[in-house]
């Protein structure tokens, strides 16, 4: 019996930038559902990628001095690199330069001219280089006028600034099937979720008058041409959508995989993308004469403090810097349980740190410290036999986990992934409410071995359900958890049909002698200090997607820093901590004290003398009970940080401008 298939896709990625936490969130909730459905049973296929064609990228390669491919192939790499930190398990990586797909767009463009649903007219119009997007006059935000004219705006997606384009073009009918659309929107209710992003899309640009898309370009040339009209490329939008199925062969004798997979179950996209994925793509496929993916699922963004994330912000989150100090599931874990899925969420260091101690260390790393440390002491690291109701709370616990079981099912195929993690947190609480309720050490005291066995065994088989059910969320604690636990079949034991029946941990199980916490709590003050200086006074990135001009400051905005040369007189580690140092400054006409967390990259002999630059108008703050009278710049490349410093022949106190 062949399995059901799944496919699903991310967003291809503009690789003008480097990605932030924001890209690795709707990557990674991608990769939930996958993994997810993978553990069903079904046969999934997974594709993300990157979207390397249009002016944005011509002009980033010209201004960097190399050429387009050779720009976007740096970036690509360290795409890639990044997906592999993060564990995500793609089955197909899709770049809009490769021939695979160049063929395929150029033959749909062909036959969309043959039928007639392309044609060639003048465009003339407002158009956001950075977003690749053109706009009508009433779309721009902050429209420029003069003598009632406007001549001028922002784009209404990303505040960047819009230019004026009259070139000669091909236009897509899209007013053909504006009806059409609407129909099916009626007929398929669940096509655009969540239900507010649907209604957004009707009243905002279907019902107003769906205009004729441009979809090529003249003005530059890095992107698809058009084959039968090569001065013409292709509109980077029209060629990034084809990407789903030009990486299943579509258009090609090769064409297997799209025939299986094909139509899409569901794209996953941020919100600020909805529109191009459920009015100019449907109608594209309408065209074409193809099935419609069966839904869209337009996300929200990870804000900083009610914020976009902007590096000129100072607010900028970077997985690998998460990743590389508090470990891979600890960032899994926050932006899947932090950030309901549909809805905007926010990224606190604080909240980071909270998540990590209360929910990974305390809830979930005791309860398997404490089953194991138990099960050695009690039972010499054997466990013992299942005994069903062995106390008045057997019952209730094995209630609960079946129920988890359904709960977890239900909201994975809503995408519901903070209310999944919700519920496995309510069982893992249970659990070690289980352990209050039992009093193992009293049942030991007295001699109860068959109710204490009862528990014991409990314990460790919740501990199974707990890491099969974590699996579509975390990639390495399932696996720690079941190698402490003595798993010797490890592949049947952490299947998800194994949830159909409690109790299949067998008897004379060996645990680990001493188990190693899965997740060690980690200092509070210190760590979000140390976050909060990665964001503010870290390595600066190249622009990405999501910044272009937004958030510039004026001349009158830098004059506000004041930024010093600073020498290094003094250096002494913080007690109890390990990143943190106290370094005194000689700023000329005074001395300063500022904490810093680049313990692991400095010692005392290599700072000695050094002359920083220092923020010297900071607000005072508090490190690990130290005073911090301002920041000295730092920047990190690869896991290397280093201090920013000037020539020795400034003297102390000169102010940088």
């Amino acid at each position: 019996m062949s399995k059901p298939t799944f496919y699903l896709t991310t967003p291809i990625y503009y690789p003008s930038g480097k990605l932030h936490i924001g890209h690795a969130y709707t990557t990674v909730a991608s990769d939930a559902l996958a993994r997810y459905k993978r553990l069903k049973g079904y046969d999934v296929m997974f594709l993300t990628g990157t979207d390397e064609h249009g002016q944005k990228i011509e002009r980033k390669a010209e201004e960097a001095g190399t050429t387009p491919q050779a720009f976007v192939d740096g970036i690509v790499e360290s795409i890639r690199s990044l997906w592999d930190k993060l564990d995500i398990s793609y089955d197909d990586f899709i770049r809009t330069t490769e021939e695979r797909h160049i063929r395929s767009v150029q033959q749909v463009v062909e036959q969309l001219k043959e039928q007639g649903d392309i044609y060639l007219s003048e465009y003339e119009g407002w158009y956001s280089v950075s977003d690749e997007t053109y706009y009508t006059e009433l779309q721009l935000d902050d429209p420029v006028k003069e003598n009632g004219k406007i001549v001028g705006g922002k784009s209404p997606d990303s505040g960047h600034p819009v230019e004026w384009v009259r070139e000669t073009s091909y236009f897509f009918r899209m007013s053909k099937y504006a009806d059409r659309l609407l129909a099916f929107y009626e007929e398929n209710p669940d096509f655009i979720q969540p239900e507010t992003r649907k209604n957004e899309m009707i009243n905002n640009f279907i019902k107003p008058g769906l205009e004729d898309l441009a979809v090529s370009r003249t003005a530059f040339s890095w992107g698809v041409p058009v084959k039968s009209d090569p001065e013409h490329v292709v509109y980077v939008w029209i060629d990034a959508l084809l990407n789903y199925i030009t990486a299943l062969g579509y258009g090609t004798a090769n064409d297997g995989k799209y025939q299986h997979y094909w139509p899409a179950d569901v794209h996953v996209v941020g919100k600020e993308i909805v529109r191009f994925h459920t009015i100019y793509w449907p109608i594209m496929l309408m065209a074409l004469d193809l099935p419609l993916p069966k839904k869209v699922f337009g996300h929200g963004f990870v804000l900083m403090k009610d914020e976009k994330m902007s590096k000129s912000k100072g607010n900028v989150v970077y997985p690998e810097t998460l990743v590389e100090r508090y470990g891979l599931d600890a960032v899994r874990y926050y932006l899947l349980r932090e950030v309901p899925f549909g809805a905007d969420g926010l990224f606190t260091p604080e909240a980071f740190v909270d998540r990590i101690n209360f929910d990974l260390a305390n809830d979930l790393g005791n309860l398997l410290n404490r089953t194991i440390a138990m099960i050695n002491k009690y039972f010499d690291g054997k466990l013992p036999e299942y005994i069903r109701d062995g106390t008045p709370y057997d019952s209730q616990l094995v209630e609960l986990a079946y129920a988890t079981v359904t709960k977890v099912e239900n909201h994975m195929e809503d995408m519901e992934y903070s209310v999944a993690l919700t519920a496995i947190w309510q069982f893992i609480n249970r659990a070690n409410k289980y352990i209050d309720e039992t009093q193992p050490w009293m049942l030991a005291k007295d001699g109860d071995r068959e109710p204490l066995q009862t528990v014991m065994y409990h314990l460790a088989e919740s501990l199974r359900y707990i890491a099969v059910l974590i699996q579509p969320f975390l990639t390495r604690a399932p696996l720690s958890i079941a190698n402490q636990l003595g798993f010797e079949n490890q592949e049947a034991l952490l299947a998800w049909d194994s949830l159909e029946t409690f109790a299949q941990l067998p008897a004379g199980t060996k645990v680990i002698e001493k188990g190693t916490p899965v997740f060690p709590r980690i200092d509070v003050e210190e760590e979000v200090a140390y976050i909060t200086e990665q964001m503010t006074g870290g390595a600066s990135s190249p622009d990405d997607d999501a910044e272009g001009t937004e958030g510039l400051i004026t001349i009158d905005d830098f004059k506000n820093v004041e930024l010093r040369v600073a020498e290094v007189i003094e250096v002494e580690p913080v007690k109890k901590t390990d990143r943190l140092l106290k370094i005194q400054l000689d700023l000329g006409t005074e001395k300063r004290q500022v904490v810093s967390g680049i313990a692991e990259h400095y010692d005392e002999a290599t700072l000695l003398g050094k002359k920083l630059i220092c923020v010297s108008n900071l607000k005072p703050a508090k490190l690990k009970g130290e005073d911090s009278q301002g920041m000295i710049l730092a920047g990190q490349a690869d896991g290397d940080l280093r201090v920013v410093t000037v020539d020795g022949d400034l003297p102390n106190g000169t102010v940088i401008s």
